[in-house]
C-alpha cells in the first residue's frame, strides 16, 4: 500500500483508474529511444483525438492485434481490404480518416526510417535529451509549445496526418521528449535520472 503522501503527490490527471495509474507509474515520461514504438505511440495518440487517453489506453492491445504489432512495414503495404476490416473491428476506434491515416504515416514512417531513422528524426528537436520541464500543478502545462508546432509541421511535411500540435505535445510527454510530470510527483525525479543514464 502506497503511502498517503506518494498518492497525493501524483500527476492528477490519472485520477485513481488502476490501468490509468500503473500507465502513470511506469511508462508515461520514460524516454521512448525505438523508432518503431515512438510511431505506435504517436498512431494512438491520433486516435485518441476527440477522445480520452484512457479509452484508447483500455483498447491499446485491441489495436496492437488489430494494426499487426504495429508494424509500419507491414501496415505500409495494406489498402482497402485492411481498413474493411478494421472498419468492422469493435474493439478498435473505428474512424476511416485515421485507419486511413495510419497506412500512409506508416509509409513516411519508412521514408524517414530510410534517410537516417525516425528516431533521430525526433530526438534531434529536443538535441537528443528530454526538456525537463517542473511544472506544479496540471493547470501549468501547456496544451502545446513552439517546438511542439514545429515538430507537427515537420512531421506532416514528412506525410504524416494525424499529428497536430497538440497531438504532438502529447506524444512528446508519453514518450519522454518532455519531462511534464509535476515537481510533486514522485516520477519527475525518476524520469529525469533515466534521461541522464540514457
Amino acid at each position: 500500500m502506497e503511502d498517503k503522501e506518494k498518492i497525493l503527490g501524483r500527476c492528477d490527471w490519472c485520477g485513481t483508474d488502476p490501468q490509468y495509474v500503473a500507465y502513470h507509474d511506469t511508462e508515461w515520461g520514460v524516454p521512448e529511444r525505438d523508432g518503431r514504438a515512438l510511431w505506435e505511440k504517436l498512431i494512438l495518440d491520433g486516435f485518441q483525438a476527440g477522445l480520452s487517453w484512457i479509452t484508447i489506453l483500455r483498447k491499446r492491445e485491441n489495436f496492437r492485434a488489430a494494426f499487426a504489432g504495429f508494424d509500419p512495414d507491414i501496415i505500409a503495404g495494406w489498402g482497402e481490404p485492411e481498413i474493411a476490416r478494421l472498419l468492422s473491428d469493435k474493439g478498435i476506434v473505428r474512424h476511416r480518416g485515421k485507419i486511413e491515416a495510419t497506412i500512409g504515416n506508416a509509409r513516411a514512417w519508412q521514408r524517414l526510417e530510410a534517410e537516417g531513422g525516425f528516431a533521430a528524426f525526433v530526438w534531434d528537436r529536443v538535441e537528443g535529451a528530454p526538456i525537463q520541464n517542473r511544472f506544479a500543478s496540471t493547470a501549468e502545462v501547456p496544451a502545446e509549445t513552439p517546438l511542439s508546432r514545429r515538430l507537427s509541421a515537420d512531421l506532416k511535411r514528412t506525410g504524416f496526418r494525424f499529428c497536430g500540435p497538440t497531438i504532438v505535445y502529447a506524444w512528446m510527454e508519453a514518450c519522454g521528449l518532455v519531462n511534464d510530470h509535476l515537481v510533486t510527483c514522485p516520477r519527475h525525479d525518476a524520469v529525469a535520472a533515466m534521461a541522464r543514464t540514457g
